[in-house]
């Protein structure tokens, strides 16, 4: 477990699926940021904790399950709070049964991982709750206590499971500040379009105005005009690394050859399984994470969520696991 973080306000969170997004900076104290990167850290435990220690409701998106404890837990869990679960249709096949499990049955991915609980925690990052997931692909798992991240996600998850899928409302809270630095968040694709200072317009403005690094870890990067901003960036002299799934480098649209061949820092993965991440560090100092990938799907298309923090300590964690990884890499 990595980095406890602080700060906010009290509110009273509604959870309606119907809703006006603040558009204001909010305030808030008392804001908590836990990080862990599988499989060196126990994210399987670190999620099963979480989910024992609800005391009111545990809400989870899932594109994918498959630990049996976490099952056992959820299953348990369920006699004592609302608990409710939903798994894509690509990835279920019974795992968990009744009424209070749902299948997202969309045309696109419902790519989340994300849980809610209690209505003031969130679990999130890249993390699948398989034994892939945790006990041998490279991933990140992102725990924050915070009322208002918490609203916006019970929004997300009540959208989800009333069949809404791919779209619904914008981010009710897309700017928190709390005295550890600014939260944005977004779900995609609603939030996350190349326009109107949304999700990726907001990526490609931050490496715009870095100041001295760029580091980027994914699984899949198949998105070009983002590739086209961390050219820019390298001809301008900022310090560009990306780190690639190795599987995924000459996949349709994969922007590896392209990235390599201009002369950018690029490598893939060492990981004789997956090197899973979908995170940005901008100048060591702010972090950009969830589970979309860097594509086309990723941003517009999937259901997704994306969280940007805006804290040197977590960022630092950030950057030692990508310079792990990216010391094992190789360029091909």
């Amino acid at each position: 477990m990595l980095f406890a973080v602080i700060n906010g306000c009290d509110n009273n969170a509604t959870g309606n699926i119907v809703h006006e997004t603040i558009n204001e900076v909010i305030n808030e104290n008392d804001v908590k940021i836990n990080a862990y990167f599988c499989p060196q850290h126990d994210c399987e435990s670190a999620i099963i904790e979480s989910i024992n220690n609800a005391k009111k409701s545990v809400h989870c998106a899932f594109y994918d399950i498959g630990l049996n404890d976490l099952i056992i837990a959820i299953v348990k869990k369920s006699n004592s709070a609302d608990v409710k679960v939903i798994i894509d249709d690509e990835n279920y096949d019974g795992q968990i049964n009744g009424g209070d499990v749902k299948v997202a049955q969309t045309n696109a991915k419902m790519h989340n991982k994300f849980c809610v609980i209690d209505g003031n925690i969130v679990l999130t990052g890249s993390t699948n709750p398989t034994s892939n997931g945790v006990n041998k692909n490279n991933n990140n798992l992102v725990i924050i206590n915070s009322d208002y991240i918490a609203e916006n996600y019970e929004d997300e998850f009540n959208e989800i499971w009333n069949g809404i899928y791919s779209g619904g409302n914008n981010v009710r809270y897309n700017k928190i500040h709390t005295p550890i630095g600014q939260i944005e968040n977004y779900f995609c694709p609603e939030d996350c379009a190349l326009e109107n200072n949304e999700g990726l317009y907001r990526i490609i403005e931050l490496i715009r105005n870095a100041e001295s690094s760029v580091k980027i870890a994914s699984f899949s990067f198949t998105h070009e005009e983002l590739a086209d901003e961390l050219l820019k960036a390298d001809i301008e002299g900022i310090d560009v690394s990306v780190l690639m799934e190795r599987r995924q480098r000459n996949v349709q649209n994969s922007q590896y050859a392209r990235l390599r061949d201009f002369g950018l820092n690029i490598r893939v993965d060492g990981n004789k399984n997956n090197m899973h991440h979908k995170f940005i560090v901008i100048d060591d100092k702010l972090v950009i994470t969830g589970s979309p990938n860097f594509s086309f799907s990723g941003f517009n298309r999937n259901d997704e969520n994306m969280l940007i923090i805006f804290n040197e300590e977590l960022a630092l964690g950030f950057v030692k696991e990508f310079d792990k990884l990216f010391e094992e890499g190789e360029t091909i």
